[in-house]
């Protein structure tokens, strides 16, 4: 099973560095897919290897990935792999930083246009699948520690699935994105 430590992040460095698109999508890919070279994540991309290298120095210099020298065939041969912990962080530790606003933004970005995605290719996929997937919305009246709570349980069981052993009983298993977002608001 994974580390999966939480890093919680202070430092408007590392957020600028998450808050580029395609970085963001390195980070995903190294996440599901495990550790690559620049070629495996350009072919993956569609983006000239030249380009990954750049991205994945932005992403080493502020320790969001590594390099993984015990895959490498020989010394020309560079892997990387994603940092092992979660990262955390919070838009109040950033007040005013318009850093931190474009690493919100580009996180909601992600998110939505992921499920834009879905949408838009819902329909190769089986009946069973396209009647699994689901959204889904909730007002509830909660005090700052009821939130709290209610942030710990979704993370754990979110963890759970995400870093469970894939259990080999012949059932088929998609890549399934899941993203939870609470906050404050009127409706």
């Amino acid at each position: 099973m994974p580390d999966r430590s939480v890093r919680e992040v202070h430092d408007s460095k590392v957020l600028a560095a998450m808050a580029h698109p395609l970085r963001r999508r390195l980070l995903d890919i190294l996440r599901v897919d495990g550790p690559a070279t620049a070629s495996v994540l350009a072919a993956a991309t569609g983006q000239a290897v030249g380009n990954i290298s750049h991205h994945l120095k932005v992403l080493a210099g502020t320790d969001l990935v590594e390099e993984a020298p015990e895959l490498a065939r020989d010394r020309r041969e560079r892997w990387w792999r994603r940092a092992p912990a979660v990262l955390a962080w919070s838009p109040a530790d950033f007040p005013d930083d318009p850093v931190a606003a474009a690493a919100e933004s580009l996180v909601l970005d992600r998110q939505s246009d992921l499920a834009r995605q879905w949408f838009a290719r819902r329909d190769t996929y089986p009946e069973p699948w396209r009647r699994a997937a689901f959204t889904s919305d909730h007002w509830a009246r909660l005090s700052v520690a009821e939130l709290a709570e209610l942030e710990k349980r979704v993370l754990a069981l979110l963890t759970e699935l995400s870093d469970r052993e894939i259990p080999d009983d012949g059932e088929e298993r998609e890549l399934v994105f899941l993203t939870v977002r609470a906050v404050p608001g009127q409706p």
